[in-house]
């Protein structure tokens, strides 16, 4: 079984456990405290990948260390992903809980390339309308790439809408030179 496979499968576990304690954003913002945790902390990614330290020692780390700090369900659900030796997953079954949750909220990220920085106003009027586009609520991740020259590019999956003044321009250089040749 591939990684995305079991890492979704235990997402799907742990929404199933933030709905029945009513916080799924809370959880999400959990899980991935944790999963940022064992990606920038070199000490404690290498404490979860030795072979030589028991599951048990482990989980009782991971017990002294959120007792206090997560809904007791949660811990649960971390220390049975240490004994089944999952526990390398933790940054993938975040990223697939926030899918998840995307995906029962209604959301989408779109990657928007602008010209130039956009402000709170300009912001939420792409918001509004790739939202009205799309159906759904967007969550833009916004870049800046003064070499389109104006309008956005966004991306959604797959799907690419060039809006920008460089690709208009591209477009009637051509359409010039076809018309003129």
């Amino acid at each position: 079984m591939r990684d995305a496979t079991i890492a979704r499968n235990y997402a799907e576990a742990l929404l199933a456990l933030a709905r029945k304690a009513d916080d799924v954003e809370g959880w999400g913002t959990l899980i991935h405290a944790l999963a940022d945790a064992v990606t920038s902390d070199e000490k404690l990614r290498r404490f979860l990948e030795a072979p030589h330290i028991s599951a048990a020692q482990k989980k009782a780390v991971l017990g002294a260390a959120f007792a206090d700090n997560m809904p007791r369900m949660m811990l649960r659900f971390l220390q049975k992903v240490v004994d089944n030796r999952r526990q390398l997953l933790f940054n993938a079954i975040a990223i697939e809980y926030s899918n998840l949750l995307d995906i029962e909220q209604g959301r989408i990220h779109a990657r928007v390339t602008v010209a130039r920085d956009a402000s709170d106003a300009e912001r939420a009027a792409i918001v509004a309308q790739l939202s009205r586009a799309f159906g759904k609520i967007v969550v833009p991740h916004l870049t800046t790439n003064p070499a389109i020259i104006g309008g956005v590019v966004v991306r959604v999956g797959d799907t690419v809408m060039d809006g920008s003044v460089r690709k208009r321009l591209s477009a009637l250089r051509q359409r010039i030179l076809t018309t003129s040749g």
